[in-house]
């Protein structure tokens, strides 16, 4: 709090009034921002010397033709390249989403997904960052990254850099139990070893996948993985898993270790005294 004589004391009323007045002209050039860091997240960024500008959003849906999710063996081929094509489309779109408004990368990526029967639909959205007072760079330099802001702050500070997001997809056959096998085993606890052994396929292709992507990005490792799998609701003989992540690299020589301090909170967990009272 400043004193009543002090120079730099503000006017408040003063301040107010030209808060209230600004509201209703144009906004400066690139004074605006939209994104949907938190407080923290959106500090933590200006800390490390970089700005959120933006939300952009990539968006794709392929199709599966009809007849692939009927009984078979094996992997689903068309389902799995559907599901890589809508990711690569979407990823590009907000490749360019992100260039257009001057961005270098983009940071806390959400991933929605959908997968029918007759298509996959990829949504992702985002908030674009860049240095401050930096230039626009192409679209293809831009990087992509599901991190939160704190994340990507923190793997800046220890020396590394996100490149992309990495993924990779599988849709598996589960091979159908003979009829005797089925009465026999109906009323026991058993393993269905039919659907272990789908879902362990369709793992290690989906796997290998997402790491062939990550070497593409010239990485040398993925981050943050999400993973999702089981069986398919409108087909429950077939499974599916997808994997998902950040590929990150060293940008130096060698790795900067982070000193992490403790913090005491001062905060009252329970109100000690009702204020009123005091009256």
């Amino acid at each position: 709090m400043t004193g009543a004589g002090d120079e730099t004391a503000l006017n408040l009323p003063a301040e107010l009034r030209r808060a209230v007045a600004s509201l209703g002209g144009p906004a400066a050039a690139g004074a605006v921002t939209t994104s949907d860091l938190s407080i923290d997240e959106e500090l933590n960024l200006h800390s490390l010397g970089w700005e959120p500008l933006e939300l952009v959003s990539g968006y794709s849906v392929f199709s599966v033709a009809p007849g692939y999710w009927s009984w078979g063996q094996g992997e689903i081929a068309s389902a799995s390249a559907a599901h890589d094509g809508a990711f690569r489309h979407a990823i590009a779109r907000m490749h360019r989403d992100a260039a257009a408004v001057g961005a270098h990368g983009v940071v806390g990526v959400h991933v929605e997904r959908v997968v029918a029967s007759s298509h996959v639909e990829i949504s992702l959205l985002g908030t674009a960052v860049r240095p401050v007072g930096t230039r626009a760079i192409p679209a293809d330099q831009v990087f992509v990254s599901d991190l939160s802001a704190r994340d990507f702050t923190l793997l800046r500070t220890a020396g590394w850099e996100p490149l992309g997001l990495a993924v990779g997809a599988s849709f598996v056959f589960a091979p159908r139990r003979r009829v005797g096998t089925v009465l026999q085993q109906q009323s026991q606890n058993v393993e269905l070893t039919n659907f272990t052994e789908a879902i362990y396929a369709a793992r290690e292709s989906a796997m290998e996948r997402m790491q062939k992507s990550a070497l593409a990005l010239k990485g040398t490792g993925v981050v943050d993985v999400k993973v999702v799998e089981g069986p398919m609701s409108f087909a429950s003989h077939a499974v599916g898993f997808a994997a998902w992540g950040t590929v990150v690299r060293m940008v130096g020589d060698a790795h900067q270790l982070i000193h992490p301090r403790a913090v005491v909170s001062l905060n009252d967990l329970d109100v000690a005294f009702d204020a009123r009272k005091l009256e």
